[in-house]
């Protein structure tokens, strides 16, 4: 057989091709830069195929960096992170990747193997019913039945994956399929009648949200990822510095607009700072671009922005209306939507007293910590870390108290240089989306900020960091602790600490030497700032383990049941 090098005008090349060349030529014609992915039996003939062809291929250590890592890559560049994967165990592994994707809406394009179509069925040697298990967690998925299907399936994919609200599709190929011959296709068109996302707002709500912001005197803009995806930051600048009204982020929503810009209050929600979670509750018209109401960011729904007018911006409609009743829905890309705000003029109120209270709220119930010179604070650790970056770090997490601690003091300026699992909550995610983030942005630094449990769930990914030799900063908030769940357990459990400290760890600094990257441990201030001063910015990888107070909380919180006027841990 002669494998074709290309598919041109609708046609192949040669008389012959099987269906692992077809899809790697179809991957190809996609633009896709990089495959993230962990050989197997299913998948053989695609690796087969893959063998000598000119496109970047990452072997993770384990299917869920493959996934994570495809993340990373996807949220910074807003491409869709392409995954391959056995049969069985190897598509099981992908299922936290895929509900994370699917929960924080990123574009990936998954392909799992399958055994043979005459076996489906018969429990096979590693047989998963993957379309049935991701289902209810991807945006859609196909099992391949047909090889003249394959070209239209995988065109389809891709556009699914990115278009719209973006999320996981996945491919199930049966090995069958990689093998059988196909002489002559047709070049694929995407024919989805029930599939028509919306870009374009509804002229009569844009009027009523405008009639609304020139009624407004307590206005606040809640900027979600959705503004990322649209790639709209400059345009919410534009429009919150136009008619000066001030904004929160969602966690997912950081660097959408400047965090040191003055109209800029912080996060909101269960972390989230004083001054935005106040101007939320008093506020009387919300105006929410992209963000999807979810109970962190609330609290208890009854007195979530009680005396609003909301406003739902979002090109998803399911979620418009799904958590808070919203007054004026705008089905619609956030670009679409404030490049019309932009065109014209509204009149708006003087509302220098409200931006005059939230100002005097900033300065008075800043975020706050209390240092040492004997331990390391983990709150001045993210500050360091911002300033030896000059804040111009892609900064990735796991899930916890150093999420926390990195979406409050690292001051986001920029647009994408934010990675972290956000609806799924998932330990592990941050070092493998590190490596699909700096594999996207060769030259960018790129910090992993994971915590001591979460890096021991993918830590095996380091082989990955030193065979691509990738700059990659790993910097660990090391507190022996599971720290949220110890924090939780501190607070609402009287103190009864049922396994959340972790009191054997490995040697990370000798962890890192092992796979010949260079490990350094940091115990106090005055260490922090010679180590990241030297090692932060330079061009070779690095583990940084970084001790901290065990004992140190996340605040301010908003505890469970509660709404956003009640914090806790507030300091004047």
């Amino acid at each position: 057989m002669v494998r074709a090098k290309a598919i041109a005008d609708g046609q192949l090349l040669t008389a012959e091709l099987n269906g692992a060349d077809l899809l790697i030529q179809l991957i190809i014609n996609e633009g896709v830069e990089v495959l993230f992915g962990y050989p197997g039996g299913a998948v053989l003939p695609i690796y087969d195929a893959l063998y000598g062809k000119d496109i970047k291929h990452v072997l993770s250590r384990h299917e869920q960096g493959s996934i994570h890592a495809a993340e990373g890559y996807a949220r910074v560049t807003g491409k869709p992170g392409v995954v391959i994967a056995t049969s069985g165990p190897g598509a099981t592994n992908l299922v936290t990747g895929l509900t994370d994707a699917m929960m924080d809406s990123l574009p990936l394009v998954v392909f799992t193997g399958q055994v043979a179509s005459t076996v489906i069925g018969t429990d096979a040697f590693q047989e998963a019913d993957i379309i049935g298990i991701t289902t209810p967690i991807t945006k859609h998925n196909y099992q391949v039945r047909d090889i003249k299907d394959l070209p239209r399936i995988v065109k389809e994919a891709f556009h699914i994956a990115s278009t719209g609200r973006p999320g996981p599709v996945v491919i199930d190929i049966p090995k069958d399929i990689c093998t059988q011959k196909i002489q002559q296709i047709n070049d694929a068109e995407i024919h989805l009648p029930g599939y028509q996302p919306n870009y374009n707002p509804n002229p009569l709500q844009i009027k009523k949200l405008q009639e609304a912001i020139s009624r407004a005197n307590k206005p606040i803009i809640l900027a979600g990822a959705g503004v990322l995806h649209a790639k709209a930051s400059d345009l919410l600048f534009n429009f919150a510095d136009k008619y000066q009204i001030p904004v929160t982020n969602t966690l997912l929503g950081l660097g959408s607009f400047p965090a040191e810009h003055p109209l800029f209050l912080g996060m909101a929600g269960m972390h989230g700072t004083y001054t935005a979670n106040i101007a939320l509750h008093e506020a009387d018209l919300l105006i929410n671009i992209g963000a999807r109401f979810d109970d962190r960011l609330t609290g208890n729904l009854k007195d979530f922005a009680p005396n609003a007018v909301v406003s739902h911006i979002d090109i998803d409609s399911a979620e418009i209306g799904k958590n808070v009743e919203t007054h004026i829905p705008i089905v619609a890309d956030a670009k679409a939507v404030l490049e019309t705000l932009l065109e014209e003029e509204i009149n708006v109120r003087n509302i220098d007293q409200w931006k005059n209270q939230l100002l005097e709220n900033k300065e008075k119930y800043p975020l706050w910590y209390s240092q040492s010179d004997e331990i390391l604070s983990p709150q001045r650790l993210i500050e360091l870390v911002h300033q030896y970056t000059n804040g111009n770090a892609i900064i990735t997490t796991d899930v916890g108290q150093h999420q926390m601690w990195a979406a409050q003091y690292y001051q986001f300026a920029k647009p994408h240089r934010w990675v972290t699992s956000g609806g799924l909550g998932t330990m592990g995610f941050g070092f493998p989306a590190a490596i699909g983030a700096q594999l996207a942005n060769d030259n960018q630094t790129v910090v992993a900020i994971v915590g001591d449990g979460g890096f021991q769930m993918t830590l095996q990914e380091l082989a990955v960091v030193k065979e691509l030799n990738l700059p990659l900063k790993v910097v660990i908030v090391n507190n022996y602790a599971l720290g949220m769940v110890r924090q939780w357990q501190e607070t609402f459990y009287e103190e009864r600490y049922s396994y959340s400290k972790i009191p054997v760890q490995p040697d990370f600094v000798k962890l890192a030497e092992s796979y010949d990257i260079k490990g350094v441990r940091v115990e106090n201030e005055k260490d922090a700032k010679t180590v990241f001063s030297e090692l932060l910015t330079n061009d070779e990888p690095v583990v940084i383990d970084c001790r901290v107070n065990q004992q140190e909380n996340v605040y301010p919180m908003i505890a469970p049941g509660k709404g956003q006027h009640e914090m806790i841990g507030v300091k004047p």
